[in-house]
């Protein structure tokens, strides 16, 4: 088993990666270069610098915990978008929306949890 395959924080970013999937096979064909790719892309993104930054240093780790962190701020912009333009209900927006906060705080609580841990330096 690698590292990030027993993170909690990793299991929930997949997760919600299957979400969005399910959620933007509704979308219009037309936003399949748009919206639909860059929710897509930018959900996948969160899992994947998790599991890159894991395989680093730990000041590494961190910075990558930091782009993943990135990563949900984008998708949330971008549910805000899509229930603007009608593409999501109220309902699927603040679900996503909740999934996002929670991520977000995963993301932060993992890498305080590293800096527990960080060697002092003089």
């Amino acid at each position: 088993m690698f590292k990030f395959e027993e993170l909690r924080t990793y299991h929930e970013a997949i997760e919600f990666v299957s979400e969005v999937y399910k959620l933007t096979k509704k979308w219009p064909k037309e936003e399949i270069f748009g919206l639909t790719n860059q929710l897509r892309r930018a959900s996948v993104s969160i899992s994947l610098n998790i599991a890159e930054g894991s395989s680093r240093k730990q000041k590494d780790f961190m910075h990558f915990l930091d782009m993943s962190r990135g990563s949900v701020f984008e998708c949330v912009s971008i549910i805000i978008i899509a229930k603007n333009q009608m593409y999501i209900t109220e309902k699927e927006y603040e679900t996503l929306r909740t999934k996002c906060l929670t991520l977000a705080k995963m993301i932060s609580k993992l890498k305080t949890s590293l800096t527990k841990y960080e060697p002092k330096t003089n």
